[in-house]
C-alpha cells in the first residue's frame, strides 16, 4: 500500500470511532507491520493525516494522537432565490477564461453507492461527467447522475436528441435565458440540499485534475428533489482544497 492509501484507510477508522479523539495511535514501527510496509511510508501516512488535520504528533511516549473528533455537519440555512436570473452558475474569476468540457456521458445502472442519494440501486440511471477548467488548468471535476425517464425527457417542440443524453463533441443544447434546466424539461424539481466536505479525491476525480490519488480535496454533493421527495439529479463536484467555494445568498422579497 502506499502512503495515501493508508492515510485514507486510517482517516475512515478515526471517523468511524476506532480511534477515538485524543486517542494514542500505533507507533510507526507497529503501524508499518499492521500494513506490512516501511517504516518510511508508516511515517508518510501520518504525515498525510496530520496535513488533514487528523491527527497531532509528539515526541517521546505520547506519539501520534488523534486530534479530529466526531463528524459533525454544518448546515448554513435553506435559501431560495426567486429570480433564477440572479443564480449564476460557475464561472472564474474576473480576467481568467473558463471552460466546461464534457468528458464522458453514459446509460449505467445504478451502484449502491447512489442509495444515499435517493437513487435505488440497480435502476437505470445517465451519468455525465464534465471537466472545468481555468485558463486552461483543470480546477473542477463534477458528475451528474439523474434516472434515465428523465435525462430522456425533450423540451416542448424540441425534435433532436435529449440534451442530457447529448453525445461528447455534440453542441451544447441551453435553456431559454432565465429558465432552468429542470424547469425546461419537466423535472420538476423544487429542492436542492448541499454537503461540502474535505476527504480524499476519488481515483478518477484526481486523475483528471493531475493530481496524486487519495489527496484531499473539496466534495460538493448537491442532491435535488420534486415535490414528493424523489431524487430528480445529483451533482458531485470535486475541487482542490486550495481553490475557494462560495455562496451568494439571495433573499426573497418580503
Amino acid at each position: 500500500m502506499t502512503a495515501t492509501q493508508i492515510a485514507a484507510a486510517l482517516r475512515h477508522r478515526i471517523l468511524s470511532g476506532e480511534f477515538a479523539y485524543g486517542s494514542r495511535m500505533p507507533n510507526v514501527r507497529e503501524l508499518a507491520e499492521e500494513y506490512d510496509v516501511s517504516q518510511q511510508t508508516a511515517a508518510a501516512a501520518y504525515a498525510a493525516l496530520a496535513g488533514m488535520g487528523m491527527v497531532r504528533t509528539h515526541r517521546g511516549k505520547q506519539g501520534t494522537v488523534v486530534a479530529a473528533g466526531p463528524p459533525a455537519s454544518a448546515h448554513l440555512g435553506t435559501f431560495g432565490p426567486y429570480d433564477v436570473t440572479a443564480a449564476a452558475a460557475w464561472q472564474p474569476s474576473a480576467g481568467q477564461s473558463g471552460e466546461t468540457v464534457t468528458t464522458r456521458v453514459r446509460q449505467m445502472t445504478a451502484t449502491a453507492a447512489m442509495a444515499p442519494w435517493g437513487i435505488e440501486e440497480g435502476s437505470e440511471v445517465v451519468e455525465r461527467t464534465r471537466l472545468r477548467s481555468v485558463d486552461g488548468i483543470p480546477v473542477q471535476h463534477k458528475v451528474t447522475v439523474m434516472p434515465y425517464e428523465l435525462a430522456a425527457r425533450r423540451p416542448a417542440g424540441y425534435e433532436g436528441v435529449p440534451p442530457m443524453l447529448a453525445p461528447i463533441g455534440a453542441a451544447r443544447v441551453d435553456p431559454p435565458a432565465g429558465v432552468r434546466m429542470a424547469d425546461w424539461l419537466g423535472w420538476g424539481t423544487v429542492r436542492t440540499e448541499s454537503s461540502i466536505t474535505a476527504e480524499p479525491m476519488d481515483a478518477e476525480a484526481a486523475s483528471a485534475l493531475g493530481l496524486p490519488e487519495d489527496v484531499p480535496g473539496f466534495r460538493v454533493v448537491g442532491i435535488s428533489v420534486d415535490a414528493s421527495g424523489a431524487t430528480t439529479f445529483v451533482t458531485v463536484t470535486t475541487a482542490p482544497l486550495h481553490h475557494r467555494i462560495t455562496l451568494d445568498i439571495i433573499e426573497e422579497p418580503a
